[in-house]
């Protein structure tokens, strides 16, 4: 791949990144919250680390998966081809059905990071830099043998954490920085007065995402 689409790949990630902090959805309302609770901003600072931590484990529950399939060279398109028409379903089943799943409601606020993890598994977040991820990833040559293709393997994985950081760094950058202004600046009324309902934004950024990464696997096979 050339660096100037490796770099892309990576611009990809990383604004995916700061399009998921900036949604309300992903948590950082309840950063707000936290602080305003305590009374203090360590703790608005505090709720951030189990809400990253959860963004990032879902992103590497959908990433790790797929890195150990890459390893299938004869597959690897056609692979990249499933993932794609996956995102793109799982955007479409958000718009037909925008209600978030009841077992959410469950899952006390006050267990951050188990709220997170739950809420990016639910609205597909880790799907949405699927695409990008597998764009990054090296397939075995055709040739290689048993020891190159576990190296590969472990190259990929290690790719995947590396993806899973970078996007959950931005995510959580763009969401805390959000936290604070509205902790210390604006106030949680701007948010009610000011806020837009992103759910349908996202559910069509997925199948955008989707159906781009499927047009380029298309375009490679001829």
């Amino acid at each position: 791949m050339s660096e100037a689409g490796s770099a892309a790949l990576w611009l990809g990630i990383v604004a995916s990144g700061l399009y998921h902090g900036i949604n309300p959805g992903m948590g950082w309302p309840l950063a707000v919250a936290a602080g305003l609770m305590e009374k203090s901003p360590r703790a608005l600072f505090g709720a951030l680390l189990p809400l990253s931590v959860g963004h990032l484990l879902a992103m590497l529950l959908v990433l790790l998966p797929f890195a150990l399939l890459m390893v299938l060279v004869e597959w690897q398109r056609q692979i990249q081809a499933g993932a794609s028409l996956l995102v793109i379903a799982f955007g479409l089943a958000r718009l037909l059905n925008p209600r978030h799943p009841r077992a959410l409601a469950r899952i006390p606020p006050t267990q951050l990071g188990l709220w997170s993890f739950a809420v990016a598994i639910a609205h597909g977040a880790g799907l949405m830099i699927l695409p990008f991820y597998l764009g990054l990833c090296q397939p075995p040559g055709i040739h290689d043998g048993h020891a190159a293709a576990a190296g590969v393997v472990n190259q990929n994985l290690a790719m995947a954490l590396l993806v899973a950081l970078v996007h959950t760094a931005a995510m959580i950058t763009a969401g805390g920085c959000l936290a604070w202004l509205v902790y210390r600046y604006l106030g949680v009324r701007f948010v009610a007065q000011s806020w837009f309902n992103l759910d349908t934004v996202w559910a069509l950024s997925l199948v955008l995402v989707g159906a781009v990464a499927l047009t380029i696997n298309l375009a490679g096979w001829h």
